[in-house]
């Protein structure tokens, strides 16, 4: 699969994945795949009737494989974590981890999420493609790099978030990130309308979409929120809001 390049060509090979597992009753297993592609592969597990499980090496990845199966859950997953290292100097950005790996040839369907802390960092990557990466990959920008091959995924800690508290006249987009980064509603459509933002992992341009209880919604610049509960509405016809913000204690590449 070639990831986000061509998504007539994604949906058409993630159909056919789903109906041999139909067929054959056994597991197939994707490439990594955006947000966006994850719920394309739910809706091709749907119309094949068989099930689908993502995976992308640690809680709250955004890039994941997905294994579609029939009768029994998969075990494993053919992926592998590689932990990055740069004694002594500074940290490397996401841009150049990504580009110089992408530089081995590797294409991004290949590599999952890239997450760097302050003092060390993890690539997840297909397990075929992961010792290449490991002895190829020595340098990303003008940081040289330390790479070890895991035996198994890290235990990395979920973000921490900021529970907030709102009323919002309306379940709009733009209404709800108003509240949730206290800004201007106009303001919130002006980021809206620029293609700052995503709704269920999809990009928008609509800031009427409707928004419900669990949904997630990110905005460049300002970090995701996630929409806990959602209230009966007060006297005065407003709807209290529950949410949960995210910011960028944890820096990620997708």
């Amino acid at each position: 699969m070639r990831g986000e390049e061509d998504p007539a060509q994604v949906m058409r090979r993630l159909d056919e994945l789903a109906a041999r597992t139909a067929r054959t009753g056994k597991a197939c297993y994707t490439a990594f795949l955006s947000p966006a592609q994850a719920q394309w592969a739910q809706a091709s597990a749907n119309r094949q009737r068989v099930h689908v499980t993502l995976q992308g090496g640690y809680e709250e990845a955004e890039r994941c494989i997905a294994c579609f199966w029939d009768e029994e859950a998969p075990e494993d997953f053919p992926l592998v974590a590689l932990e990055l290292s740069w004694p002594h100097q500074s940290a490397p950005g996401h841009r150049d981890v990504l580009g110089s790996a992408m530089g081995l040839g590797i294409k991004r369907s290949c590599m999952g999420d890239i997450v760097l802390l302050e003092e060390t960092g993890y690539l997840f990557a297909e397990k075929q493609m992961a010792q290449h990466i490991a002895q190829s990959l020595v340098s990303a920008g003008r940081v040289r790099l330390q790479i070890r091959l895991l035996d198994s995924w890290p235990q990395l800690e979920p973000p921490a978030g900021e529970e907030l508290r709102d009323t919002v006249h309306s379940l709009r987009l733009d209404a709800v990130i108003a509240a949730g980064f206290s800004l201007s509603r106009g303001d919130a459509a002006e980021l809206i309308a620029s293609g700052c933002v995503k709704h269920r992992h999809l990009p928008t341009e609509r800031a009427d979409a409707r928004v419900q209880e669990g949904d997630a919604i990110s905005v460049r610049g300002y970090g995701r929120l996630v929409v806990e509960e959602v209230g009966n509405p007060t006297k005065k016809g407003r709807l209290p809001l529950r949410l949960t913000r995210y910011g960028t204690n944890r820096k990620r590449a997708h």
